[in-house]
């Protein structure tokens, strides 16, 4: 099975020069954790919901205006519409990653998040692996 099969297609994505604001209300509208950051159609980075609060929210910053390019990873790891799925959930399990832009001729088409690794019959236990990756636990700090 490929990327294309399982990828989602309708993906919104934000300028570098965005505010935060800006990214927060697109991941609240399309109900996603991440949006890509994009400059002239291609993938330059990715922010997070995590991103967000760690980076703006907790540090104190206003969110209109704090830009995206702040606040971004920068060079996100993506994969192509043709990559085997077992092959992204092996990337996304190695990168600890939840989601995975998809690039064709370097722009964005979609995006391959967990979610969509587990509906899959077939690749449950490739979604449950990277998940396990992801989510080891942490203590506090004392």
């Amino acid at each position: 099975m490929k990327v294309k099969d399982v990828m989602t297609r309708d993906i919104a994505c934000v300028n570098p020069n965005d505010n935060v604001e800006r990214a927060a209300q697109l991941m609240n509208e399309y109900n996603v954790g991440s949006v890509p950051v994009c400059e002239n159609g291609k993938v330059i980075g990715i922010v997070t919901d995590r991103d967000i609060t760690l980076r703006s929210v907790a540090k104190g910053y206003e969110s209109w205006s704090q830009t995206v390019r702040e606040i971004m990873s920068s060079n996100p790891v993506c994969g192509y519409p043709e990559q085997d799925v077992h092959e992204a959930a092996r990337i996304m399990s190695e990168r600890q990653i939840r989601r995975l832009p998809i690039v064709e001729n370097g722009r964005l088409v979609g995006m391959v998040s967990l979610g969509d690794l587990a509906v899959e019959p077939t690749l449950k236990d490739n979604a449950e692996e990277a998940l396990k990756s992801i989510s080891e636990p942490c203590s506090p700090n004392i």
